[in-house]
């Protein structure tokens, strides 16, 4: 019944939202020829009604048999549609507020009136103007979210130049690619995920690390894909993490066994791929005569509505002989919540989990994401003394079925 009324009252929403934004639309194209008011009006209503329609049929369309591009795309459209008349709709209630205080005003001081009359042209344009702004800014987000349907697979290499003065002599350029986030219940061309995977291994890494998220809830979502990543080689191995979707907690299970049957099933396919799958634990990696610490926890969140599966005091248990140790945590909060307040010594550690929200802005002197209001540490490199976090924006999507400004990313680190 909750659930219920909560979709309601959502549809209520959008089309209150309609109606208001409807006005807008009236109001600008009040000078233009009858035929193109109709044409105008018969294309955003059609629009708004579909949705609206589409979202009280739901409940009786049985959207999990349908094609997953199609279903995806559904979505992702009427929530940017929704999303792009609410950016618009500040605007639009910014010249509401505007005009509402000057009739007030107006009302209150009835000696101005002339002098209102008087500027009436440069009011009305000034409403225009922030009118067409509001429109400006809806339109272009609107068609920023669908122009990123096309970035989905649109890889991109970060490189990483990392510096440490305990590093051991025998790692020195070591080359390290991290991959995150891949959630295959999402992926659609295995095509395009494939030339991803080349690109990977074009790289030459010594090492490759995948920091949670294979799936988005269940393990039969790797079988169309075991093939494709188990492509993933390098001389001192494959190894990963579990990440939240991993769990399977997203689901509603027949039983707890049918639930901890499918977490295993998801555990041998890393086997499968040849990636070794750290459970609390850490394993030596030895080059050129020298070793380091490799410790891979299961997810830990500060977060409430995240788990806390991960046992880091495990996986540190006999790493303090090693020189330097590298951890593999998918969520970032780890870090600040318990990693550098408690392992001072871990130098590096690697997560992924926030996509950086697949929306923002990248240029080389800033960044910015929405995520950001949540998650200090969202995108990139951060450092706090001698330790070092790296954020991978992730290899997949979840639910938007696109990227703007924050493209999937493959990570190579290398280390000096």
């Amino acid at each position: 019944m909750r659930n219920r009324s909560s979709w309601w009252v959502i549809i209520v929403i959008m089309l209150i939202l309609d109606l208001y934004v409807f006005q807008v639309v009236k109001a600008l194209t009040s000078t233009t020829s009858e035929k193109t008011r109709v044409a105008v009006y018969a294309f955003y209503w059609t629009i708004s009604i579909s949705a609206i329609v589409f979202l009280l049929l739901l409940p009786y369309l049985n959207t999990d048999t349908w094609p997953k591009n199609v279903r995806n795309y559904i979505f992702a459209t009427i929530a940017g549609l929704f999303i792009a008349k609410l950016l618009a709709s500040i605007f639009f209630l910014i010249d509401d507020i505007r005009r509402g205080i000057t009739w007030v005003l107006s009302k209150m001081f009835p000696e101005n009136i002339g002098d209102t009359n008087k500027n009436a042209a440069w009011s009305i344009s000034r409403s225009a103007f922030l009118n067409w702004f509001g429109v400006g800014v809806g339109g272009t987000f609107l068609a920023s979210f669908i122009y990123g349907f096309s970035n989905k697979y649109n890889y991109h290499i970060h490189r990483v130049r990392l510096s440490y003065d305990n590093l051991p002599q025998g790692f020195r350029g070591m080359k390290i690619v991290q991959i995150s986030d891949v959630h295959s219940g999402s992926l659609a061309d295995k095509e395009a995920v494939g030339k991803g995977i080349d690109l990977i291994l074009q790289q030459n890494a010594d090492v490759i690390l995948f920091t949670g998220d294979l799936v988005n809830d269940v393990s039969t979502e790797m079988h169309n894909y075991v093939d494709v990543f188990g492509r993933l080689k390098a001389p001192l191995g494959v190894y990963s993490t579990l990440g939240n979707h991993d769990y399977g907690d997203y689901v509603e299970w027949a039983s707890i066994e049918a639930k901890r049957e499918n977490l295993e099933k998801l555990k041998g396919i890393h086997g499968q791929m040849g990636w070794r799958l750290l459970m609390n634990e850490h394993v030596a990696l030895e080059k050129n005569g020298d070793a380091i610490a490799l410790l891979g926890i299961e997810n830990w969140s500060a977060l409430k509505r995240f788990p806390k599966y991960g046992k880091m005091e495990q996986a540190y248990a006999g790493t303090e002989k090693y020189p330097f140790k590298i951890l593999m945590s998918h969520d970032p909060t780890h870090w600040d919540a318990e990693v550098r307040p408690k392992y001072g010594d871990i130098d590096l550690a690697l997560a992924g989990h926030t996509h950086g929200m697949q929306f923002g802005l990248e240029t080389p002197f800033f960044k910015w994401s929405p995520v950001q209001w949540v998650y200090r540490q969202w995108a990139g490199l951060y450092e706090e003394g001698k330790q070092k976090l790296y954020v991978n924006r992730g290899y997949g999507f979840l639910g938007y079925p696109g990227r703007v400004g924050i493209l999937p990313e493959i990570t190579v680190i290398e280390l000096v």
